[in-house]
């Protein structure tokens, strides 16, 4: 069989065909398959596992680290520095940096290589299958289209089946479609070529688990044939989209390559042209100006105030897997979040419950004698594990829980009035009995099912103790009852019963579930976390809009999304469903994509596409999930954010941040620190670029006037002790107050945006210019009578006030635009701290005897030193009226 066959054959809408047909397709029968003929299809299909994605070596992933423009031009600042200008400690700094950096991302990749190996292992071990007409248990991965599968409680199914038999079987899909409630399977077949996984009511998929009931099915696809083999295929192909800080520092790399070359060249030209300089020193000193121009301790820098933030986040639940995650944060427009496990709580919760003609809040204590009561906790196949947990299907394990809360001990009852005879669900009937004896000899049965179908059964009501005919007002109102809770996406059971003097010997539906006395409603939901509704309210104060992505039903989707404030509630028009969706084609989805907030029944596929369309409208999106199916998406969006505790291994390998708590208010508080950080970020380039361009005009304007220029050594330096410490300082910085108010800065910002390029220009230039004067008064009233003497004052007066003014205007750039006396020039200890550590490594050069001589700087008396720190100081009170002026024209 070629390959494009067996692709062919996979890949069919198995659903829509009925069982005897897909036998023969499959060329089988229910006997399954003979031993040589498994062996045969297992040579040919393969092993039925998840093929391992192409894995890059040690090498290519720490020589790819480099392709990036500013890391390149880094490279070539160290090979200039130490080869031309002989600045060794310079290069061997700079390599330093680049090394370090390209570890860290080598660290952070492997680890998103851990999402296809979790994939790998979800593989259940065994399976039992049909071989030769008798049931044997083998490997899973020894399965092969055409298999037998017998499934019972508790398995996994171990690769997608068609069903041929179904007793009462219900199977939990909530890895494959997000719906929290476990799938009824009928053998029905299925009419349509697009039903969404969730309505394939026919079929078994691989890795999802049976809670209840029997069955068996025909092995249709195995390994990446399976659904879950799709969702590795795609997350395997996905091409991790860039981020924004990524984007940046390759843009301001690109722009600083492209204004060092030019102003170095123009610089050689115009000191070998106008001022007969020779060409060997202006190369050097071209050289010189270029070194000085690149801020090459910004990557580490950057890192280091990513990595600071990461330390708060997890502090704070939000555990951050690769760094440029905490920055994307930010810049977030979009929270594109999965409902079950991560708005909900994933577990079904008696919310509701309708007796005596009244509706009840779960809330409420209710007297343990009441029948709907009992009825819901007898005619229940809930089983207790050995430490107490409740194992069974979630819908009445919740039954269970809440007999339980209002102090209803079922297991002693029911020693008390032991299960005689009982007739299982049929989705057929939609209902469930259990027959009790009682200590009068008589029998009590106990129902359970469809409150429409129950109703259809009775001939009675319960009211205030009372066993009363059932009118049509009675029955009217009980039916309004169950569309009420309906329509609040609660899914509600009838619960109704009768006393027999004898266990019927025919037990059969119209015998036993027949002539009921009606006892109540009780109306269940996997219910929204606690904590989520305030968060998505404080998301939409932030300018970020939630988005519900969901598996669930349609009605399920808009209740659950109206109670958390996502949607107005029964705002119908802001729901799409899958099937909806897939009508539509790109072009007119990607118009309407801003009229939904809420998406129903939809496939993996779906998730990617939703996540794409917001991505065309150049939002930030963030994608929340716990499921295997969010892997795609959770890889495919700007960042994704996996659940720490409810999520599958596959789904946090995906991720770029993992919530720790689960906790949808987590991720708020995670987009707090990142808008901080990159604030702070801002704060960083906008100091380094400042002081760099204060240093290349100085150098530029100096040379152009003929006068003295600052040495190599004396840049060095002051990029060494006076950028360093504060820009990592700055990178501390608490947030602003107002941060949480401002719309999201989206993917169009960079690091130049809200004002931050101006500053840097016009406090660049105020920096050379107060240089450049220091360095003119000192040569105009000057201390000293001879040329050196005069000329070697003036240098080092520039020289200090170069590096002792960047000291004072860090802490001009704790704000862009605020005073420095609102922000606080003192809350940051770390930057207090940093400040004085830098000054102290400045002023050592001009106190320490020996390294005057290695600075080639000259000693000043206090009237030199004087000017020096008042010059410095200056930069403050300057900067202070721009941004008072800024903040005047800003209410204009």
């Amino acid at each position: 069989m070629s390959e494009e066959n067996k692709k062919e054959q996979l890949s069919q809408a198995f659903y829509a065909q009925e069982a005897q047909h897909v036998l023969e397709e499959m060329q089988t029968d229910a006997n399954g398959l003979t031993n040589d003929e498994a062996q045969k299809r297992l040579s040919e299909y393969g092993p039925n596992e998840l093929e391992e994605g192409k894995k890059k070596s040690m090498a290519q992933k720490f020589f790819e680290q480099f392709k990036d423009l500013m890391i390149i031009v880094l490279l070539a600042a160290a090979i200039i520095s130490a080869v031309v200008s002989h600045e060794v400690v310079d290069s061997i700094i700079i390599l330093a940096v680049v090394i370090i950096n390209a570890i860290m991302g080598v660290v952070q990749e492997a680890k998103a290589e851990q999402a296809i190996e979790a994939l790998r292992e979800m593989s259940t071990p065994n399976a039992n299958v049909l071989r030769n007409g008798h049931t044997v248990t083998i490997k899973s991965d020894e399965l092969v289209p055409g298999d037998i599968v017998l499934l019972e409680a508790g398995d996994v199914v171990p690769a997608d089946l068609r069903l041929l038999e179904a007793s009462s079987l219900k199977i939990e899909e909530a890895a494959l479609t997000g719906e929290s409630v476990p799938v009824e399977k009928e053998l029905t077949v299925i009419e349509g070529t697009d039903v969404g996984i969730g309505d394939r009511v026919n079929m078994a998929y691989s890795n999802s688990n049976v809670t209840y009931g029997r069955g068996k099915g025909v092995v249709v696809n195995t390994g990446m044939g399976t659904e879950v083999g799709k969702i590795a295929g795609m997350l395997a192909s996905a091409q991790e989209t860039e981020t924004p800080l990524k984007r940046n520092l390759n843009e301001l790399g690109k722009f600083l390559t492209i204004a060092i070359i030019i102003i170095a060249v123009i610089m050689f030209f115009v000191g070998t042209i106008f001022n007969n300089t020779s060409w060997v020193d202006m190369l050097l000193t071209s050289i010189s100006l270029a070194v000085a121009a690149i801020p090459e301790g910004l990557p580490a820098i950057v890192t280091i105030i990513l990595a600071l933030g990461t330390q708060v986040m997890a502090k704070r639940n939000a555990v951050i897997r690769k760094l440029p995650a905490v920055e994307t944060l930010g810049a977030t427009d979009i929270i594109a979040s999965d409902k079950t496990g991560t708005l909900t709580l994933n577990q079904m919760t008696v919310e509701k419950l309708y007796v005596n003609s009244k509706q009840h809040s779960a809330s409420e204590d209710i007297p343990l004698d009441n029948m709907a009561l009992k009825v819901m906790n007898f005619a229940n196949d809930t089983k207790f594990g050995e430490e107490g947990n409740l194992i069974g299907d979630p819908t009445e394990t919740a039954l269970v829980q809440f007999g339980m809360d209002q102090g209803f001990h079922v297991r002693d009852l029911v020693n008390q009035e032991p299960r005689v005879a009982d007739l299982p669900f049929d989705s057929d009937r939609k209902l469930m009995s259990t027959i009790h004896q009682q200590e009068d000899g008589r029998y009590l049965v106990a129902v359970k099912g469809a409150p429409d179908v129950l109703l259809g059964r009775t001939s009675k009501v319960l009211l205030d103790g009372q066993e009363l005919p059932m009118t049509n007002e009675e029955k009217e109102k009980i039916l309004f009852n169950n569309t009420d809770m309906a329509k609040q996406a609660l899914r509600v059971l009838g619960m109704a019963y009768k006393y027999v003097d004898q266990v019927p010997e025919n037990l059969e539906s119209e015998i036993v579930e027949n002539d009921l006395v009606f006892a109540g409603l009780v109306g269940m939901i996997d219910p929204e976390r606690a904590e989520a509704a305030d968060a998505v309210r404080l998301a939409k104060e932030a300018g970020i809009r939630p988005i519900m992505i969901t598996g669930d039903h349609r009605d399920t989707a808009e209740a659950i999304a109206g109670r958390l404030g996502i949607i107005k509630p029964g705002d119908d028009d802001a729901v799409l469903t899958g099937a909806e969706l897939n009508k539509m084609s790109e072009e007119e989805f990607a118009q309407k994509v801003a009229h939904y907030s809420v998406y129903a029944r939809v496939s993996p596929e779906h998730k990617v596409r939703i996540v794409k369309a917001w991505q065309q409208e150049g939002k930030v999106v963030a994608m929340t999930g716990d499921g295997v199916n969010d892997a795609p998406s959770l890889k495919q969006a700007d960042i994704g954010v996996g659940m720490g505790i409810t999520g599958t291994e596959v789904s946090k390998g995906a991720s770029d941040m993992v919530l720790a708590d689960d906790n949808f208010a987590t991720i708020v508080v995670a987009v707090e620190e990142g808008r901080k950080v990159f604030s702070n970020i801002q704060k960083a380039i906008q100091y380094l670029l400042a002081a760099n361009l204060g240093e290349v005009l100085t150098l530029f304007l100096a040379t152009l006037w003929g006068w003295d220029s600052l040495l190599p050594i004396h840049l060095l330096w002051i990029n060494l002790v006076t950028d360093t410490f504060p820009a990592i300082a700055l990178g501390m910085e608490p947030a602003e107050k107002d941060l949480m108010k401002h719309a999201p800065r989206g993917r169009s910002s960079n690091f130049f945006s809200g004002g931050v390029m101006s500053s840097i220009i016009y406090q660049g230039i105020l920096e050379a210019a107060t240089v450049l004067f220091v360095y003119w008064s000192a040569i105009q009233w000057p201390v000293h009578n001879t040329y050196d003497a005069i000329h070697a004052d003036a240098l080092t007066m520039a020289f200090a006030t170069l590096g002792l003014m960047q000291l004072f205007h860090a802490f001009n750039v704790k704000s862009i635009h605020q005073s420095l006396f609102k922000v606080g020039a003192f809350r940051n200890k770390a930057f207090n701290w940093a400040i004085l550590l830098s000054f102290a490594l400045m002023l050592v050069i001009f106190i320490v005897p020996g390294l005057n001589d290695i600075f080639r700087v000259a000693h000043l008396d206090l009237y030199q030193w004087g000017i020096v720190l008042g010059a410095s100081f200056a930069i403050i009170p300057v900067v202070e009226i721009v941004k008072a002026i800024q903040r005047a024209m800003g209410r204009k």
